[in-house]
């Protein structure tokens, strides 16, 4: 596998801030995620999912 493919981006919006979060062997850190909010909306196939930080810091995906 090449350098170039182990720090390939992904481009995010959250809060209508474009961003680009790391993206290693296809493993996002939830931490560069979820700066500075405890949510995010992704967009799959049309429909948006939200993606949310718990304060027990567990993960939530509800559609």
């Amino acid at each position: 596998m090449t350098e170039d493919h182990e720090r390939s981006r992904a481009e995010v919006s959250a809060d209508g801030v474009r961003r680009v979060v790391p993206l290693a062997d296809n493993v996002v850190d939830s931490r560069d995620l979820f700066i500075a909010t405890k949510e995010i909306i992704i967009a799959h196939r049309g429909e948006s999912y939200r993606l949310r930080l718990t304060a027990q810091n567990k993960l939530i995906l509800t559609k």
